[in-house]
């Protein structure tokens, strides 16, 4: 913090006098509200809180002399506005329809088999899509680990519980849609009670995408303990939560085998390329304006071949690619830093803004529609055409659909529950 007196680097002494009214005048009313303090935004950052200015004391304490000087108490430099990511809001718009187009691009491969000789086009048209997809989901640990770290970092537990009930809600929800859903399709695998209690554990049978929500939030609870921390708060009741998830699938599995019980499999936690993703994503994001050089062309150039190395991977190697692998780390890492502060228009910052807040129930909602859509026209016997026109209109419709949807029940007032 900079000092008060510029020349001498020390604050002037108050007269012994005056020293009981010069503590009293700069002794705050209460602690300042810090940026952190408010809820994140959907991508991190908060709204700077309004300046405070503080108005002068008039009169003396009671007995000391009229000429005794009383030192004014100098205020606190107001800090700078916390500046709202543009272009995180926009990458993070641009992970969600790369995931829908990952998971429309799966059904085409689900269609064939997964075979290039069960329908070459339908093949390679749901290949392309799933490997265009694929910087989306590390992006988005990279994304939660600038806005733990570095965009919103927590002020004290009880606002990373809030978070994590602002996520968990709409997922235990969604949870109970997606087997209502299977139930009335007919495609749950065992009968809905057992699947309840084994989404409980994190099972993701229910709808294979909410995995990722079962790694987020440990994910993000872990990096928000270590910063709480790190700024010398106490934050026991995440430590705990924490040594619960490490501790329960060993424990279940005792349990288990001293019982004879068939315990569900315990799916909350996190791998080290999580971590890993989310760290560096951190460090990336925060990166200054043109600290990497002020061309793009060369980020652009690694995340093109990135993403043919996954989509030969893909083919001839295995499908599907592991999030931990080089090639998806160089292909996430390249996107990021060609949109790195990119600049947004003004005029299309309010609908960016708009979407981004719907990102999260665009996700669970989307692979509903996917399979609403996709089951009537997506076959093995497509033809090239038809194949790539299909994939571009199924995204698109999803896109649409689902994103039109989450904006709808947010303006219901349903996001606390639907997301």
């Amino acid at each position: 913090m900079p000092s008060n007196d510029v020349t001498s680097g020390r604050a002037p002494a108050p007269r012994p006098a005056a020293a009981a009214v010069a503590a009293a005048v700069a002794e705050p009313a209460g602690p300042a509200e810090q940026p952190g303090d408010r809820d994140p935004g959907p991508d991190g950052t908060t709204a700077a809180p309004a300046e405070v200015t503080a108005s002068a004391v008039p009169g003396t304490a009671s007995g000391a002399p009229a000429s005794a000087p009383v030192p004014a108490a100098t205020p606190r430099a107001p800090r700078a506005p916390r500046e709202h990511r543009y272009d995180i809001d926009l990458i993070r718009l641009l992970c969600s329809c790369g995931v829908i187009l990952g998971h429309v691009g799966s059904a085409f491969i689900a269609a064939v088999g997964r075979q290039e000789a069960g329908g070459p086009a339908a093949y390679w048209a749901g290949m392309s899509a799933d490997a265009v997809s694929r910087f989306a989901v590390p992006m988005y640990f990279a994304i939660a680990g600038w806005a733990v770290l570095v965009g919103a970092p927590p002020r004290d537990g009880r606002r990373v519980w809030q978070r994590i009930v602002k996520i968990g809600v709409p997922l235990a929800v969604w949870t109970a849609v997606y087997l209502a859903w299977g139930r009335w399709r007919g495609t749950n695998e065992d009968p809905i009670g057992e699947l309840a209690l084994e989404s409980v554990f994190a099972s993701v049978r229910p709808a294979y995408h909410l995995w990722y929500l079962y790694t987020y939030l440990p994910v993000i609870t872990l990096l928000a303990c270590a910063a709480l921390v790190r700024s010398g708060r106490r934050p026991w009741g995440l430590g705990a939560g924490l040594l619960v998830l490490a501790a329960a699938p060993q424990l279940m599995g005792d349990i288990g085998e001293f019982t004879g019980w068939e315990m569900p499999r315990f799916g909350w936690g996190f791998v080290v390329y999580q971590i890993v993703y989310a760290v560096l994503g951190a460090l990336l994001f925060a990166l200054p304006a043109g600290a990497l050089g002020k061309r793009r062309t060369p980020w652009v150039v690694l995340a093109v071949l990135a993403l043919l190395g996954i989509l030969w991977y893909q083919h001839a190697v295995h499908y599907v690619i592991p999030n931990a692998h080089l090639l998806v780390a160089l292909f996430m890492g390249g996107v990021l830093l060609a949109l790195h502060r990119i600049r947004v228009p003004e005029r299309l910052r309010p609908a960016l803004g708009r979407l981004a807040a719907a990102a999260y129930g665009a996700y669970l909602v989307h692979v509903l529609v996917i399979d609403a859509l996709a089951h009537p026209f997506v076959s093995a016997g497509l033809g090239p055409l038809r194949a790539g026109a299909l994939t571009v209109a199924l995204t698109a419709a999803t896109i649409v659909l689902s994103f039109g949807t989450s904006l709808l029940w947010g303006r219901l007032g349903l996001r606390r529950w639907l997301g």
